[in-house]
């Protein structure tokens, strides 16, 4: 049975902010994913509240598939139609959490099958944005660009893995970055919304999720060593 909270009284008694976006956000969203979602997610989720079909895993997999839709988009050479999906896809990808906080419908598997559902989102929208750079007329050489699709790929998988296993095995490896995927995603989309305007902008994105994911990661390990008991 749900127990709907009433976010707008929440605000009207005055209490303070993390208060107020308590329902809004989770204590590891950092930066830009805490922004998208107390900005543009929180103005989505509650007028969700009244659907009594709808379960949070409904909204998780609706926000995946768009994202991947956005990822063919981007393959098919519209990187500016790609960028708004994607941009959907972010914002609603935030509202499954808010509304699950909201009715007290949380759950350890749902956690789960989000945090596996991103993934597919990451790499569907990476690849088409390969796809889109490789049919450009005068882009870079194929297998330059598939080595940076190789560290984009990896170094973004690897975000989300070394800190899961971080906290499995108890490592500190520092505080959350701007390379989580609120931040990634929103790179590839600025510069696809760019490339209305200069076609070669996602190169820019792309050349971003091959370097600083990675050099996150790298410091990560070092970080793991520094504090390892071994």
């Amino acid at each position: 049975m749900r127990h709907p909270v009433d976010s707008d009284h929440l605000e009207e008694d005055g209490k303070p902010e993390f208060a107020v976006n308590e329902w809004k956000t989770k204590p590891s969203d950092r930066f830009v994913l805490k922004w998208i979602k107390i900005n543009l997610s929180a103005r989505i989720t509650p007028r969700l509240i009244g659907l009594q079909w709808l379960r949070p895993w409904m909204i998780t997999l609706s926000s995946t598939i768009i994202g991947v839709f956005a990822g063919i988009v981007f393959a098919l050479g519209l990187g500016w139609a790609a960028g708004f999906i994607a941009a959907f896809a972010q914002v609603l990808d935030g509202v499954d959490g808010q509304f699950s906080r909201l009715t007290g419908t949380q759950s350890k598997a749902g956690a789960f099958l989000d945090s596996v559902l991103d993934r597919y989102f990451d790499v569907a929208l990476m690849t088409g944005l390969v796809i889109y750079l490789i049919r450009l007329p005068q882009g870079l050489p194929v297998p330059l660009l598939l080595m940076l699709a190789f560290l984009a790929v990896s170094g973004s998988s690897l975000i989300s893995y070394t800190t899961a296993r971080a906290e499995s095995l108890g490592l500190s490896i520092g505080k959350p970055t701007l390379a989580s995927k609120g931040t990634r995603t929103s790179v590839i989309v600025i510069c696809a919304w760019t490339s209305f305007f200069w076609q070669a902008a996602p190169l820019l994105s792309l050349i971003y999720l091959a370097v600083h994911p990675n050099i996150v990661v790298l410091r990560r390990i070092f970080l793991a060593y520094e504090h390892s008991d071994q």
